[in-house]
């Protein structure tokens, strides 16, 4: 068993002791915390083009040309990266977009 302490930017980790694989997965979990996660959003035969530009201006907050040219991906791409952000973020904005009727996921950003 290992006396651990761990120091972060966010503040000092103090489990006391824990076995080595404990504290593998401790800090497994502390770094999986600051990777990033993109929604994306995926082209559908249902919404209108001009529906899923208002829904980016709406929630998202971009401007026309941004929620344009996102639409547009999607359109064309068949998906868009419409944010990227923590995973709770993440997981909320893509709870938003099925609200709004579109097709979301959201997966992590792949290094």
């Amino acid at each position: 068993m290992n006396n651990v302490a761990v120091t972060l930017p966010t503040g000092t980790l103090s489990a006391g002791t824990l076995e080595d694989t404990d504290l593998d997965a401790a800090l497994d979990n502390i770094l999986a915390a600051d990777t990033p996660w993109n929604v994306i959003v995926w082209n559908d035969p249902v919404n209108l083009m001009t529906y899923v530009a208002y829904v980016f201006r709406s929630h998202f907050g971009y401007s026309r040309a941004r929620a344009e040219e996102l639409m547009l991906q999607v359109h064309h791409n068949g998906k868009a990266i419409v944010f990227t952000g923590t995973r709770e973020d993440a997981e909320k904005h893509t709870q938003a977009m099925h609200a709004w009727g579109l097709l979301a996921t959201f997966e992590k950003v792949e290094n």
